[in-house]
């Protein structure tokens, strides 16, 4: 993203939280999808919320992984919906900020490398030296599924950076342009959230004679919500513990459906030490 363009995105940020009153509360998402189908994700999530704390819930779209973190730094929003690497790294910004609460697959995350059938490469358990000098792209800079775990493995399996493994790598943004570009062939392999690669697949999204899955990593704990450490002092006391609950009391199909989830189980700041460990190995922390 260009300066201008992080400009005008955090100017917009900052417009709409202006917007927001002071006793509603707000959170966002990393735009791990297109716009549109965030804010139909989330918009009805913001519905539920409100009816069952009992204030006003909005919901706030941002444009970038790294809008996410700044906006819940900044107190923009007070809860988050995360990936791993995105939490960790807005949980070291906010003194005593917790994860509330997983996805019951979120214990369990993996990502897809998958390829254009111009690249050649077979589905294999494990990862080949085929993949050498192919193009490559990941999803966000910031993506846990689309680059932090993809990143760690190649790297562990190649003993070397992408930009040797690979040819050109690049970074498409999200999970679905990271489909769009590899079904289309502007790149040879992609990584991607598997969730996302399934729920396109099921919504008929992707044509399996130019696109496959060739291999998958060994599982890591992924998504989760945030929460600021100081919600009590303007929401009152207990009010984090009564988002925690709502969020795990979450019984919806529908609202489970928006996620992807099954169902939200606990979380804590603990279970994402692994993510930190691995983003401190590859350069992605301090």
């Amino acid at each position: 993203m260009t300066p201008l363009k992080r400009w005008a995105a955090a100017a917009a940020l900052l417009m709409a939280a202006a917007l927001v009153q002071a006793d509603t509360f707000v959170f966002t998402a990393i735009p791990d999808e297109d716009e549109s189908r965030l804010q139909q994700r989330f918009g009805k999530v913001a519905d539920y919320l409100s009816a069952q704390l009992g204030v006003e819930v909005k919901y706030i779209p941002v444009k970038s992984y790294a809008a996410a973190i700044t906006a819940f730094r900044n107190n923009q929003v007070q809860l988050a919906w995360f990936g791993g690497l995105s939490g960790v790294q807005a949980r070291r910004l906010v003194p005593d900020s917790e994860a509330l609460a997983q996805g019951y697959e979120d214990q369990f995350f993996k990502t897809y490398l998958i390829a254009h059938q111009s690249a050649g490469v077979d589905t294999s358990d494990s990862l080949t030296d085929a993949l050498q000098g192919k193009t490559f792209t990941f999803g966000s800079k910031g993506s846990t599924s689309g680059r932090l775990m993809p990143e760690f493995y190649l790297r562990e399996h190649f003993q070397a950076a992408p930009e040797t493994i690979f040819s050109r790598v690049g970074f498409s943004g999200d999970h679905s342009r990271t489909i769009a570009q590899v079904q289309s062939g502007a790149y040879q392999i992609g990584a991607v959230n598997y969730s996302v690669w399934d729920a396109e697949l099921a919504a008929g999204k992707i044509d399996t004679s130019k696109v496959k899955v060739i291999w998958t990593t060994p599982t890591y704990p992924d998504y989760q919500w945030t929460i600021r450490g100081d919600v009590d002092s303007r929401f009152g006391n207990g009010f984090k513990d009564k988002v925690k609950h709502v969020l795990l009391e979450m019984s919806s199909p529908d609202l489970l459906a928006s996620f992807p989830r099954q169902k939200f189980v606990p979380a804590n700041n603990s279970d994402y030490a692994p993510i930190e460990a691995t983003a401190k190995a590859i350069g992605l922390l301090d």
